[in-house]
């Protein structure tokens, strides 16, 4: 029994390196995939479109960019402190309406967790 606690321990630590890469995304794939997101948003520039733009959204309190007409459920969420991070943006990029119920986004989500890791990879090189 000690064995396998010692080999259960090993491959553990020998593997938690490969999940952490695996869970890094690539910007470039996810240049790829902000392709579903780029007929209504923009990361490259502080514009707007029909969504707000994404530029710098990492770190941006929900419903805030400027000259956007959120939805008073995106205001709200805001308001209630959701931060876009990482994880949160990992939960409303899986299913956005479940994340913000009211949100005014049609989009219905990823749910490939390998293109949400990459788009993330992505959108991390605007939001620096």
């Amino acid at each position: 029994m000690r064995n396998f606690v010692v080999a259960l321990a090993f491959s553990t630590t020998l593997l938690c390196p490969v999940a952490a890469l695996a869970q890094e995304g690539d910007a470039e794939a996810g240049a790829t995939v902000f392709k579903k997101c780029a007929i209504c948003h923009i990361v490259d520039s502080d514009t707007n479109k029909v969504g707000p733009s994404l530029n710098h959204v990492l770190g941006r309190t929900a419903g805030t960019h400027p000259d956007f007409k959120y939805s008073p459920a995106m205001i709200d969420a805001g308001k209630g402190g959701l931060v876009w991070d990482e994880a949160t943006l990992r939960d409303y990029l899986h299913n956005p309406k479940a994340k913000v119920k009211g949100t005014k986004m049609v989009f219905p989500g990823l749910k490939d967790e390998g293109d949400i890791a990459n788009l993330l990879a992505y959108l991390k090189q605007y939001s620096q």
